[in-house]
């Protein structure tokens, strides 16, 4: 990146960050598409992807001075520039260099997977046999389940979740 490049947010089509980057890359502009690794639960399977951390959106470096900046606009898979009227609206110094940071050594970023809710913490639900009930934070029963008290049948019963399933209620 060019010392008078700045830093710009681009929208993508929907699911097209790949085709976003990799058009944006081969007409000379520098990009960054921060990612991280969502685990995924479905049919008795755990599987881990690769995912945008900002779905839709990845960064351009931009030196508006010398660089065609409209061109961007018209990109495949680009839907637009973020702008501020007319020009394009910068983001503000240091945040992509606080993104990278946050990254590892294979280039994703660390995301808090621990829940932060306290023992007694009213939780709801969001998925499962148990959806749309309620009950209380229990504590953390190994690295990506919660236990949960759940009031059934008079009684409170302890149930282990994932901890993407349960929100603040």
């Amino acid at each position: 990146m060019s010392e008078s490049a700045r830093w710009y947010v681009v929208q993508t089509q929907v699911n097209g960050e790949a085709r976003a980057a990799q058009n944006l890359i081969r007409q000379g502009f520098e990009i960054y598409l921060p990612r991280y690794l969502k685990r995924r639960r479905h049919a008795r399977k755990v599987d881990v992807t690769a995912k945008p951390l900002f779905p839709r959106y990845l960064f351009v470096a931009i030196d508006v001075a010398t660089q065609r900046w409209r061109a961007v606009q018209s990109t495949f898979g680009v839907s637009h520039l973020v702008s501020s009227g007319d020009d394009p609206a910068s983001v503000p110094e240091g945040v992509v260099r606080a993104l990278k940071s946050r990254e590892d050594t294979r280039g994703f970023i660390q995301v808090d997977t621990k829940p932060a809710f306290a023992p007694g913490d009213k939780v709801r639900v969001l998925a499962g046999a148990f959806m749309d009930n309620a009950g209380l934070f229990n504590g953390l029963a190994d690295h990506d389940r919660v236990a949960i008290l759940l009031d059934m049948l008079g009684r409170k019963v302890r149930v282990l979740l994932d901890a993407d399933m349960v929100a603040a209620a």
